[in-house]
């Protein structure tokens, strides 16, 4: 995978796994963005879901005086289309192309604050939610779409009942790394050991009673969504070190290796902040 697209924002391997997303020929998509609920921090939204929606799997966010409310970006991106069309169809809409075959769409609104090919980040005001286009109330149509095919949604990493009305509250724009080291390494990780980077970061040490596997994840505190210096690595005794480094905007990792009765060195970086482990958690 591409460290570009890890710029783009790539989402753990855990909400890939709960999309069951599969390409053409059993292989897996690349992992989603961690898309957030497209509104301001703390705001509850209902996740309308329902069969006949055009598109399948497009969700409509309800709630009493939608219109005019910001529509945030789902995750970091570039501005694609900024289209209006008036009383028919998507009204006036716009999409963000995400990186790695991810798009996402927001309809029905009643403005627009964005341009094509312009770079927004994670919970940038796009717009403003209304009742543009073949509507009947006002509502903020929503899609995420890989290689033009609409999704199951998942936000911030749990999924979007089909069929039926859930509440949401957004933690989008709220602050803080939005990833968590189990989304990183996936499902079946447990942490069983962090170590802080002097308010930089954190770097986490997982473990996978199933499989045996060890990971290493480094989670960023600051410059969150900008490109920076960040480094996870595991170690496991008598073999050679497995690092994942480079600038990303959110996290290094995950490196993972086999390690269940085998001591282990793990650690990672945030810019000058460093920690490495002695060989230890050895079985």
């Amino acid at each position: 995978m591409s460290r570009a697209r890890r710029l783009a924002v790539l989402a753990a391997t855990a909400v890939l796994s709960a999309m069951g997303v599969v390409l053409a020929g059993g292989t897996p998509a690349l992992a989603a963005p961690n898309f957030q609920v497209p509104f301001q921090c703390g705001v509850t939204v209902t996740a309308a879901t329902f069969s006949g929606h055009s598109p399948a799997n497009a969700v409509d966010f309800q709630r009493d005086a939608i219109t005019g409310m910001p529509v945030l970006a789902a995750a970091s991106g570039t501005v694609t289309r900024v289209e209006d069309l008036g009383s028919t169809s998507y009204g006036k809409w716009i999409e963000i192309d995400h990186g790695g075959g991810w798009r996402t769409r927001y309809a029905h609104l009643s403005a627009q604050q964005v341009s094509v090919g312009q770079s927004v980040g994670q919970g940038a005001q796009i717009g403003k939610a209304g009742a543009t286009g073949g509507v009947t109330g006002p509502h903020l149509h929503f899609e995420e779409n890989l290689n033009g095919v609409t999704q199951k949604a998942v936000l911030n990493g749990v999924a979007v009942p089909y069929y039926g009305h859930t509440s949401f509250t957004s933690k989008n724009s709220c602050g803080g790394n939005p990833y968590t080291p189990e989304q990183v390494c996936g499902s079946g990780f447990t942490a069983i050991d962090s170590a802080g980077l002097g308010g930089s970061g954190t770097v986490y040490l997982l473990y996978n009673s199933a499989t045996k596997a060890n990971c290493v994840a480094t989670l960023k505190a600051v410059s969150l969504g900008q490109a920076t210096a960040v480094s996870a690595f595991l170690e496991p005794q008598g073999s050679t070190r497995k690092t994942d480094s480079g600038n990303f905007a959110y996290y290094a990792g995950p490196v993972t290796a086999v390690a269940g009765a085998t001591c282990v060195r793990w650690g990672g970086s945030v810019g000058s902040s460093s920690y490495t482990s002695p060989f230890e958690h050895c079985g």
